[in-house]
This record gives C-alpha cells, structure tokens and sequence, in this order.
C-alpha cells in the first residue's frame, strides 16, 4: 500500500449580492464569495489537496476558470468529479483536515454539515472530515472581511 499526503489552499473575495456557500452548505451572510464556480474556498481546497496528494495537477486544471460550463458550478459535484478520478487511478481518500480563514460570519454551527457534504461527496465516512474555522484577529485580508481562505490535507492511498 501506497500512502500519499496532499495540501490545498483556496481563497476567494466577499462580495455583495452573492451566495456564500462553504462545504457545500449555504451560510446566511450579507455577502458571497466572488468566483466564476460557487467560489466555495472549502471544497477547492480539499480537491487540491486530494489532486496534490495523487500528483494530478489542480483545480485550474480540471475545471478552468475560462470554461463556460463551469460558470456558477457546484463545487460539491465538481468534488465528486476529482473522487472519480482518484478512483480511476487505485487511490482511496484516507481522511481530510480543513480549516477556514473566516473573520466573520460564525461558521461553528455549519461545521457538521459542512463535515457530512464533504464526506458524502468523497465516499468517505464523517469520521475521516475534520473542518475547523478560526478568524485571523482583524488583520490581514480575512480579518478585515475583505475575503475567505481554506487550507486541507488529504491522506490517500494507493492499493
């Protein structure tokens, strides 16, 4: 057995007049994050970090900010898409740690549902998501509210 280790980052602008969606899961807030998908910064960093971990490329890769068919995509099912094609190639996903860069709003209570849209999406059990949020202390572009940043890891592997 093989066992890979991949990191993902993703970070997008707040902005008025959109949704803002995060592992999948819609979040009451005043403002959305910018984007040309759904801009969710939790679910690009976690196929990332799954396309990092199997040396697959990146996001930009797959689904390119240029197509038209992925304008206002489902990250979610885009995630499904990256799930598929690590199975093509022998890899099963061993677990997955995010955190969200976030000043506001709170994200405490979306976490668990953040957790079981992640786990669904991978096939994985809700046991092997981790996803934590913490604020940057009103400093840099987080803290001020200016825009979102996900960091994961992903574990896979190879049988």
């Amino acid at each position: 057995m093989k066992i890979r280790v991949g990191h993902g980052y993703d970070v997008h602008r707040l902005v008025e007049g959109r949704k803002l969606i995060l592992g999948g899961v819609e979040i009451p807030y005043y403002k959305g994050l910018l984007g040309h998908s759904d801009a969710d910064v939790l679910t690009h960093a976690v196929m990332d970090a799954l396309l990092g971990a199997a040396a697959m490329g990146d996001i930009g890769r797959l689904f390119p900010d240029n197509d038209a068919q992925y304008h206002n995509a489902n990250s979610i099912l885009l995630l499904r898409q990256v799930v598929q094609q690590l199975q093509q190639q022998g890899y099963a996903i061993g677990n997955i740690d995010a955190t969200i860069l976030a000043q506001a709003p709170k994200l405490l209570p979306y976490i668990p549902q953040m957790q079981k849209q992640l786990a669904q999406a991978c096939g994985i059990d809700i046991e092997d998501v981790n996803v934590k949020a913490t604020t940057e202390e009103w400093m840099g572009f987080t803290g001020v509210g200016d825009g979102m940043a996900a960091h994961a890891v992903a574990l896979i592997q190879r049988m």
